[in-house]
């Protein structure tokens, strides 16, 4: 136990030191100030603007930002749609994989383009090079940049004084995508590469097993796409086994590199906006707050797995844990910290299979997202999502006191908090709704595969994920019918946009504010007490929301567990 916590604090040591370093530089580039990348990337970026006749420098009401960003991602969604159904005619497809039925090519496209990466199909035997490389790895960086741009337009919006402009959307995706995404993608590929994470266009390979059998090998492009599926927070795997398969994570190493990235931009972006802010204790005390429900969650993980099941431990076995679904080669301490960081950071990426975990561990990563992907969260999306609840905590300390509440010198009022509260119910209304449609009608239950109080679990597991845009899969669950692939889109679709609608508006409204200076009556959001009140706001709303569903699922499978 004692190895496992100096791992886990290595792990988190390391991530905030390089979130802090990395945090600085995006504060740089959303400010526009010099980089050492400029003379690299300005070219690319005026030819890009030259080509679509946009002007950069041309600010944005928030809501000209929001139909730009709409538009934005219907016509990549349309591109994309029209790549996987026509994928058997195009070019590297070596293996001959046909086109996607309409149904799943259309939750495959709306997974990608929400940063989902919900998969209901197998990688290597439904998509083609082509698509795995132009449809999908592409919609990876689209879509990070989308998130992206969707925070800083934030942070402009609470930082800027009685102005109606939060940026432009143009810029701000271009820079996500040519200063950031794409210069950590090739470095963490690289590392990959050398782990052994193939990089090819080869034919599937046929070989012959040490039983005599013959077995097909896939191929193909894995090491890019793996990279910015994880610095992203997108998830979606080259291999339907995801990053359990040894060709996309095949070394303790390219393990413990994939849990990085997938932390490192949600966490740089929370010390972003301290940077921008010129307070950097209002982003540590986010950071803070992100680190406390992520060491809680960690921990229950982690002794669930260790624990293992109790009926074992009754029989006097010496190491009760709970390895079934997990890669030897990692062990229980990885697999929990990679499943408790997917789980947190809306990255739908797997290093084992989560409908294998015992009751209390399933019963935490579907809880993680059911927060609304606010530990961290997705690129972009975990800080704008986790300022909802700033919002929030900032109102009910204002009851508390009897003051108007404020934040960065600017008061909170109703249009606000509607405003927030919408997004903070996004995915207790998203999740639950659906689940119960889901275990209501016969086309949902078709689809469970197990009875009792595990299969909810699997269906809360798919719903959470979808309307969190997460992407990982409980497994278990009969994803690939039309019933599914129709309601999770829909889920994503809700779950991405209900939520970056009135962020946006919000961006909009608190522009317009002049700024109020402190007084001996101002609540400080910048140090331990508040970090502390928040993580508080997020557990409070999350119990009050899940857990009567979460009740009749995991909880009582747990207690029906140790009862035996």
């Amino acid at each position: 136990m004692f190895n496992t916590i100096v791992v886990y604090a290595i792990y988190l040591a390391l991530l905030l030191v390089c979130g802090f370093w990395l945090g600085l530089y995006m504060a740089k580039v959303y400010n526009n100030e010099s980089t050492m990348v400029d003379k690299l990337f300005n070219p690319v970026a005026r030819l890009f603007y030259k080509l679509s006749g946009v002007d950069p420098s041309v600010e944005m009401t928030w809501w000209d930002y929001t139909k730009a960003l709409l538009w934005f991602n219907v016509l990549g969604f349309a591109a994309e749609l029209v790549l996987l159904l026509a994928q058997q005619l195009l070019p590297l497809n070596p293996a001959g994989i046909p086109n996607m039925n309409f149904w799943t090519a259309f939750n495959t496209a709306v997974s990608f383009m929400t940063n989902t990466n919900w998969q209901s199909y197998g990688g290597e035997t439904s998509a083609s090079y082509l698509s795995q490389m132009l449809a999908l790895t592409v919609q990876n960086f689209l879509s990070a940049a989308t998130g992206l741009a969707v925070a800083v337009a934030l942070i402009r919006g609470l930082l800027r004084r009685t102005t109606k402009y939060i940026g432009n959307f143009w810029s701000d995706m271009t820079r996500s995508v040519l200063w950031i995404l794409l210069p950590l993608s090739i470095i963490v590929a690289l590392l990959f590469v050398s782990q052994g994470v193939i990089q090819n266009f080869s034919s599937y390979q046929q070989v012959t097993t040490l039983e005599g059998a013959q077995q097909t090998i896939a191929m193909g492009p894995v090491a890019s796409q793996e990279a910015i599926k994880l610095i992203g927070t997108n998830g979606g795997g080259f291999f339907n086994t995801n990053s359990a398969h040894p060709f996309e994570n095949p070394t303790p190493f390219s393990n413990y590199l994939s849990i990085f990235s997938i932390m490192l931009i949600p966490a740089a972006v929370v010390f972003a906006f301290g940077k921008m802010a010129k307070d950097m204790g209002q982003g540590k005390s986010i950071i803070i707050a992100m680190t406390i429900l992520f060491v809680i969650g960690l921990a229950v993980v982690c002794y669930s797995e260790t624990a293992g099941n109790p009926l074992l431990a009754k029989l006097n076995i010496a190491q009760p844990t709970a390895m079934e679904g997990k890669e030897v080669r990692f062990g229980i301490a990885d697999t929990a910290l990679f499943a408790t960081a997917t789980t947190d950071v809306s990255c739908g990426a797997v290093n084992s299979m989560h409908d294998s975990y015992m009751p209390l561990g399933g019963m935490m990563l579907i809880l993680n997202m059911m927060f609304g992907e606010v530990v961290f969260g997705g690129v972009g999306a975990g800080f704008y999502g986790m300022i909802l609840f700033v919002l929030l905590t900032v109102f009910i300390i204002g009851l508390m006191v009897g003051r108007t509440p404020e934040y960065l010198g600017k008061k909170i009022e109703v249009p606000e908090m509607k405003l927030a509260m919408v997004g903070i119910l996004v995915p207790g209304i998203g999740i639950l709704f659906s689940s119960a449609l889901a275990v209501a009608l016969p086309a949902g239950l078709a689809g469970i595969g197990n009875p009792g109080p595990h299969g909810l679990s699997e269906v809360l597991y798919a719903f959470s994920s979808t309307v969190g845009n997460n992407g990982s899969a409980f497994a278990g669950l009969n994803a690939a019918l039309p019933f599914y692939n129709i309601l999770t889109a829909i889920c994503m679709l809700f779950g991405r946009f209900a939520i970056i609608i009135p962020v946006l508006a919000i961006a909009g409204n608190m522009a317009q504010k002049k700024h109020t200076p402190a007084n001996s009556g101002t609540f400080h959001t910048d140090g331990v007490l508040f970090a502390v009140l928040l993580a508080g706001s997020v557990l409070i709303v999350g119990a009050l929301t899940f857990v009567p569903a979460l009740a009749l699922g995991p909880i009582l499978e747990q207690l029906l567990l140790t009862i035996g």
